[in-house]
């Protein structure tokens, strides 16, 4: 869906029997309210530049990107970029939607790695436009470069990760909250319930158009460094009280499923993540109309 908005034809192939199949079921549901919630065009042009393949070596025929995003395991990916290399043209960048492996994990091996890198979304990516654009030492400039213009004109926001590092830039600030609100909870500070309530009727809320640094930069009178002389001083001390904290229990799983299942049963779950996405849209457009709005 992120392709096809961008104007581009996109085949999709998955070696599980009917995985394909599911995906363009989804696409065709997904599209139509997509565009009544004014996220794109034509749903129905948008859905005829997107179909499917019935092998690895179609798939690839003629490709200018190769977007992977099977199960997150370095050795299935290294396995199959190594069919990808040899079949795909030699101009085509080639690049994986790994959450956290390093691509010089997944691509090192390659003969043409200098082409290969990882473009992250965040998921759903048709409704969220961030994508880290991470390379290894040997990827070159100049696909980090058009991967960027190519991720643009898709509508999406791309960043580049500078050096690599595991978990990118958005899960490591996602984990780094993961495991505080772990503790918190497990430290029976606060119930799951009340913890998310704090970020959607808190935190949330700025965040949904903000930065954190442009929001402690906006949270002073004269501005970040003003924040930091009267807050550092707190910043600082929490922080050594998070870093020196010991580990969540590795039963909060079971608690926090516990108390989200009481909440939404596990057959409710589909409901849910449609709600998601309706939300999702809705912020998206609103978004999408206020941009360029805010003074600079």
């Amino acid at each position: 869906m992120v392709f096809g908005r961008g104007g581009h034809e996109v085949v999709l192939w998955d070696r599980e029997p009917g995985q394909v199949e599911r995906a363009l079921s989804h696409i065709a549901h997904t599209l139509p309210v997509m565009a009544e919630a004014g996220l794109i065009g034509n749903a129905g042009a948008v859905g005829r530049r997107i179909r499917s393949a019935e092998s690895l070596a179609e798939v690839l025929t003629g490709v200018a990107f190769v977007q992977e995003s099977i199960v997150e395991r370095a050795e299935p990916k290294q396995a199959l970029f190594a069919e990808v290399e040899r079949i795909a043209p030699a101009d085509a960048i080639i690049s994986s939607s790994t959450s956290a492996i390093m691509p010089s994990i997944i691509f090192g091996a390659l003969a043409t790695r200098q082409r290969c890198l990882v473009a992250h979304p965040m998921n759903p990516p048709h409704l969220a436009p961030i994508v880290e654009l991470c390379g290894a030492h040997f990827t070159s400039p100049d696909v980090i470069a058009r991967s960027r213009e190519f991720m643009a004109g898709c509508g999406m926001s791309p960043i580049v990760v500078k050096r690599e590092i595991e978990g990118f830039i958005l899960n490591r600030l996602q984990l780094a909250v993961l495991n505080e609100s772990f503790r918190l909870i497990a430290g029976d500070y606060v119930t799951a319930g009340d913890l998310d309530k704090t970020f959607k009727d808190g935190l949330a809320l700025r965040w949904s158009f903000m930065g954190p640094i442009e929001t402690i930069d906006l949270n002073a009178p004269d501005g970040v460094a003003d924040y930091l002389d009267r807050y550092g001083s707190t910043i600082r001390r929490v922080g050594e009280s998070q870093s020196g904290a010991a580990p969540w229990p590795s039963d909060i799983g079971a608690r926090l499923d516990a108390e989200r299942r009481a909440a939404i049963p596990r057959d409710k779950l589909g409901e849910a993540i449609a709600w998601r996405d309706r939300r999702m849209m809705a912020l998206s457009a609103h978004m999408r109309a206020e941009n360029g709005k805010t003074p600079r």
